[in-house]
């Protein structure tokens, strides 16, 4: 064990944010803490970095076991590149090399024991650069950069040019490279790209340290994870299994929790009822027999009832009129800035209905398209041309459409004058907007609120085509599944730009992946992009295979890419691992329910004490069995 909380309580005046949070990580673990927004999530990484102190509980770290955290939208403030700012994680390393190159060309001249002083020193300090990589630190420090999608070309960029996104990536970059015991990692994925976050997921599977990882990110964390500690109603829970595990056992509890609590009230009013019938009989027996049932009664281990979920968003979308057919055409775009050419040759046509994710690195030009499609920006080259009785709602990622100067209140009323109170503010309790909540003002709200008052206004607005700019950007996943359910539902026509692979495999319907030179489509979910991928990588594999030629990829490429045909390789080996995982997930239920069953049985014989003793014996060998159980199936994650 490298971590552990025990009890962990954290108030702001009256307002409590976490409660007896309890859990523990394992040396080389890696866990994820979920919860809503505003759940306490970040509050609990700030206690364990003691930037704040807890109220009460405590936590272990292992004695000399080094802490590495990254907030989000972490800066790098400095005068320096970006090579050189990786380089500074590296100082001890550089001045050790130094020193060995100073000693090198000293010892020549030296004799006897001075020499053999300086000879011990030197081993020494070779011993200190040999465990510590220095041989190998440069070509670490440019794979790391590549991974996180800077070029070779950008390595001499000094940091005051760079975005906030940029400047967070280099401090990932160097909390990586500087390989700490325990990582913490809040949001590691907002800011890159897809394949960024694939290499990040190599890196952190790879990774000798534990890692507790704050994320929205679902597909990433299904990756990396072993363990999930939620936080709920301020209290932690603690499941064993990446995040879909996560999310049907979650399910799965709380339907067994109600249903033994549903069962055992029923219990306890019936045995209410006797206790009140026997008394009413006012016989000595009878009321003996009412004194030993309320004995019973007293004693029995109450079943908690489930705490209420904490408040979702409700988000519906109807358009009020059907487009026609033919939705949106491109033809030919192509955007230069300065000489720099951004893209050409786009072209793509969108039919109603369909729901379409735009794929890319960052820098290809996937808002500027939106933009110029939206008539924002105008196209160098191409056509643009939309359908009849086609109406767009634009959902953009910065949430630029809103005005800082209003309340949530007024924004919506000014946008659609014809709605009453009432109405306005049973939109926005649809979207957790209640009481003086929809008073704040728009400049206060944090990035997830922000983008529920931008979905409540595409809500109202009853668009046919919905183009939505990183729509799951700052959405907790809770939120996430609740718009990945809308746009399933929309009869209309959806187009989206996103990184997160698991909304785009549950809503996309169509790949459009966006490069420099045109768009290649593929007609279907993410995991159909993988697959068809992996396909075209193990094609040119065999072509070049029969043609002699070398089919090494460029490192430019292969470095900042998946490896498809690597992964096309596995899939029959990780099908055959998942059949084996889902197999012990279901005995897993079945002993849950079982031992859910036991407990019931318990409550009703518990005046027969060689049936209660029975049950619990089985119940006992049930417990054992599910231990067994989760030993195999965490031994198979």
């Amino acid at each position: 064990m490298i971590l552990a909380c025990n009890k962990l309580h954290k108030s702001y005046g009256i307002d409590v944010v976490l409660d007896k949070i309890t859990f523990h990580l394992e040396e080389k673990e890696k866990a994820a803490i979920v919860g809503v927004n505003g759940a306490g999530k970040t509050t609990l990484f700030r206690v364990l970095t003691g930037e704040i102190s807890a109220d009460g509980g405590d936590f272990y770290m292992k004695k000399e076991a080094s802490l590495g955290y990254m907030a989000q939208n972490q800066q790098t403030e400095s005068t320096r590149t970006i090579y050189e700012e990786m380089l500074s994680v590296f100082a001890k390393i550089l001045e050790t090399e130094n020193l060995l190159r100073e000693m090198e060309n000293k010892m020549g001249t030296l004799s006897g024991q001075e020499l053999s002083d300086k000879m011990e020193e030197y081993a020494r300090l070779q011993h200190f650069f040999e465990q510590n990589d220095g041989y190998s630190y440069q070509s670490r420090l440019r794979g790391v950069l590549k991974g996180l999608g800077f070029g070779e070309d950008e390595f001499n960029r000094p940091l005051s040019q760079l975005s906030g996104g940029q400047k967070t990536r280099i401090f990932l970059g160097k909390l990586l490279l500087s390989k700490p015991d325990i990582l913490l990692l809040d949001e590691p994925t907002n800011h890159l790209d897809i394949a960024s976050i694939e290499w990040l997921e190599d890196y952190l599977r790879g990774y000798d340290g534990a890692a507790l990882i704050i994320s929205h990110d679902r597909y990433f964390l299904d990756k990396i994870v072993t363990k999930v500690v939620e936080i709920e109603n301020k209290k932690s829970n603690i499941f064993n299994g990446n995040y879909s595990f996560y999310t049907q056992q979650k399910d799965i509890n709380r339907e067994v929790q109600q249903k033994a609590f549903d069962t055992q009230q029923k219990e306890i009013k019936h045995q209410e009822e006797v206790i009140r019938t026997l008394r009413s009989f006012n016989r000595e027996k009878s009321i003996k027999r009412a004194e030993s049932r309320e004995k019973t009664l007293d004693k029995l281990e109450r079943v908690e009832r489930p705490e209420n979920l904490p408040e979702h968003m409700r988000l519906t979308l109807t358009p009020l009129i059907t487009s026609g057919n033919d939705v949106l055409h491109a033809e030919n775009l192509s955007k230069s800035y300065g000489g720099n050419k951004i893209f050409q040759d786009i072209s793509f046509d969108i039919k109603r209905g369909e729901k379409a994710a735009i794929i890319g690195p960052n820098g290809v030009g996937k808002s500027t398209l939106f933009k110029m499609l939206l008539r924002e920006v105008s196209a160098d080259t191409g056509i643009v041309r939309f359908g009849t009785n086609v109406y767009a709602g634009y959902y953009d990622q910065e949430q630029q459409k809103l005005d800082e100067s209003k309340t949530i209140f007024a924004e919506i009323a000014d946008t659609y004058p014809t709605l009453t109170t009432g109405q306005i503010r049973n939109v926005l309790a649809a979207f957790v907007f209640t009481n003086d909540d929809v008073f704040k003002p728009i400049s206060a709200l944090s990035g997830g609120e922000r983008g529920r008052v931008s979905l409540a206004k595409i809500m109202l607005s009853k668009a046919n085509l919905l183009m939505l700019d990183e729509p799951t950007n700052h959405l907790d996943m809770f939120s996430k599944e609740v718009l990945e359910n809308a746009l399933n539902c929309y009869e209309g026509t959806v187009i989206y730009i996103s990184h997160d692979r698991y909304f785009i495999n549950k809503t996309a319907e169509i790949i459009l992946e966006l490069t420099p030179t045109g768009v290649v489509q593929y007609m279907g979910n993410y995991d159909y992009y993988l697959e068809k991928k992996a396909e075209q990588r193990r094609n040119e594999e065999e072509k070049a295979k029969e043609s002699g030629v070398s089919s090494a990829i460029p490192p430019s490429a292969s470095e900042t890419k998946m490896d498809w045909l690597k992964q096309k390789e596995q899939l029959a080996a990780e099908r055959k691992l998942a059949a084996k995982i889902a197999r012990i997930e279901q005995e897993i239920e079945e002993t849950e329910a079982a031992i859910a069953k036991a407990d019931e049985d318990m409550a009703l014989a518990s005046t027969n004490y060689t049936k209660a003793q029975e049950i619990f014996e089985k119940k006992t060998k049930l417990e054992e069995q599910l231990e067994l159980l989760f030993g195999q199936w965490e031994e198979l994650q």
